[in-house]
């Protein structure tokens, strides 16, 4: 059954950023992708038994966009990843023509470890891509992989964020982890990492990485919820870390794969007691620094 938010849950969303007096938010986990390849990622959380984890946000593409915009979402991306070689390329090539069809969408684009990655991943920067995502547990690769060392670096010193789903949640994987990861960052420490999930589960660890690379960021995607609570609970003493990190914490959702509506993320992250400031910071302010807008 497909989901249809209200103009109550709408105007619930709008509420929070006008509340803070701010001009709206800035999303930097969203998944928009070809409809066959979403279809797959759907039918793959389907599979795991009825209720287990409900598609919240079935909709077309063109209606999910223009929730997003209802809700306030003034900047989002476009998260595709490749699970296999030769994938990456056409992906990045959809993803082009999805932001310049929708101009609130950060040019999002993606690589895999194959020898083409560093050419298509320079072809991507030049045409534009402004953030980039890497799933390590989906993608099943080593990060640390030497054909990506190249990759790493022209992100680096092109100033462009990776979104990398490194943490071992929901299922761990062979390079899930801050080991791997944080090797990755010890060969490229001024790399602009966003850690995907807040590296849930392994919140602790990828703390310390964005306590140690000035570049390292953490987004807020499903931590918190109550759904996440169950299954990986976020530490509280650890909450602390996340206000001294208050320049580092970026609003992110998984729109549309997630088993709530888009408003529990917000009253979750307002739960933490954090205040007004570190709710604006994460809400808007730390994406629009990160992708200048």
């Amino acid at each position: 059954m497909t989901y249809a938010a209200s103009a109550d849950e709408t105007a619930d969303v709008r509420a929070f950023w006008e509340g803070l007096g701010l001009p709206g938010l800035i999303d930097v986990h969203t998944h928009f992708m070809p409809q066959r390849v979403l279809g797959k990622v759907w039918a793959y959380f389907d599979a795991l038994g009825e209720g287990v984890w409900p598609i919240t946000y079935r909709q077309d593409e063109a209606e999910r966009a223009d929730l997003l915009r209802r809700f306030g979402v003034v900047r989002y991306t476009s998260l595709l990843y490749p699970h296999k070689p030769g994938m990456a390329e056409w992906l990045n090539g959809w993803a082009a023509e999805f932001a310049a069809a929708h101009d609130d969408c950060l040019h999002s684009a993606t690589f895999f470890p194959e020898p083409e990655a560093e050419r298509y991943v320079a072809d991507a920067l030049s045409s534009g891509a402004r953030v980039f995502k890497a799933h390590l547990q989906v993608g099943g690769y080593d990060p640390r992989d030497p054909l990506l060392d190249r990759v790493w670096g022209a992100l680096a010193d092109a100033g462009v964020p990776a979104v990398v789903h490194c943490g071992s949640g929901p299922l761990e994987g062979p390079f899930t982890g801050p080991g791997p990861f944080g090797e990755v960052l010890r060969a490229h420490p001024d790399l602009k990492a966003v850690i995907a999930h807040a590296g849930s589960p392994e919140y602790t660890e990828f703390l310390g990485l964005a306590e140690q690379y000035d570049g390292v960021h953490l987004d807020t995607t499903m931590v918190f919820t109550d759904f996440t609570e169950r299954m990986a609970p976020f530490p509280p003493e650890e909450v602390p870390r996340l206000k001294a990190l208050e320049d580092r914490i970026l609003l992110g959702t998984d729109f549309p794969n997630i088993p709530y509506p888009y408003v529990h993320q917000l009253r979750s992250l307002a739960g933490l007691g954090l205040g007004d400031g570190w709710m604006r910071s994460v809400l808007y302010g730390n994406g629009a620094r990160l992708f200048s807008v």
